[in-house]
């Protein structure tokens, strides 16, 4: 990071999928010279803590009072890295750090960076084999931020076009039903051979891969912590991997 002695400045960083070993070394490098560390609570609970540095855990639906906490702090001459997990511009706290900037000049001349990650989405892929090999779509399925028939509207399109799809999200204990709509939605617009993988706690000590079809899937296949991917009509099984073709038929 660059920045004055007296000047604080501003990283919105990625902490990859799980494994520290999948941290950026850039990243490494902002939280060595951070003086805070903002984030969700369990996404804060993997930065080691150290003399000089302050955390700063929140709940996870204050995205922007966090966003606009982290701003303060680093007009204040303080050195802040806004952690998430995965890569901090997929899903996460790049986009509340933006949308609180609107309107504020002041803030708006900050040193700020985005320091990318390792997504779940492509953790999972790899661990997988090369289920997103050709075009893709990546959609949260989450209702919290937009309404269902949104998320329908784009299921409907994205599978009608054949793209792999990496979903986000897809099943919380709150809105279980989701997800079985969901699937509902994928076996009408794709058949029930499509391949459908899920990978929970990708790059962790509890990482589990299953792949069946559409036909075999299950809503309880899926939690908050699974990453679900769902084949274009070419995917096909290789062995124990999954992957898509390059060429589109």
């Amino acid at each position: 990071m660059t920045g004055t002695p007296d000047r604080g400045w501003l990283a919105i960083a990625g902490l990859g999928p799980g494994d520290d070993r999948m941290v950026t070394p850039d990243v490494s490098d902002a939280l060595a010279q951070a003086t805070d560390v903002v984030g969700y609570i369990p996404y804060v609970a993997r930065v080691a803590p150290r003399p000089g540095l302050t955390l700063h855990p929140s709940d996870n639906r204050v995205e922007l009072d966090r966003a606009r906490a982290a701003l303060g702090m680093a007009a204040a001459g303080h050195k802040v890295v806004v952690v998430s997990s995965g890569d901090p511009g997929v899903f996460a706290m790049a986009s509340a750090v933006f949308e609180a900037l609107e309107g504020r000049a002041d803030w708006q001349a900050l040193d700020i960076r985005v320091l990318p990650g390792i997504t779940a989405m492509l953790a999972a892929a790899a661990a997988a084999g090369a289920p997103l090999g050709h075009d893709f779509a990546c959609i949260n399925l989450s209702d919290n931020l937009k309404p269902w028939a949104v998320i329908e509207t784009r299921l409907r399109h994205a599978a009608k076009a054949d793209f792999a799809m990496a979903f986000y999200n897809p099943r919380s204990a709150s809105r279980p039903e989701g997800f079985a709509r969901a699937l509902a939605v994928l076996r009408q617009e794709c058949g029930p051979d499509r391949l459908i993988t899920f990978a929970r706690a990708v790059s962790t000590p509890e990482q589990r891969l299953t792949t069946v079809t559409l036909g075999e899937a299950t809503p309880e296949m899926a939690d908050m912590r699974t990453v679900v991917i769902v084949g274009n009509a070419s995917t096909r099984r290789v062995g124990r991997w999954v992957y898509s073709p390059r060429s589109a038929g």
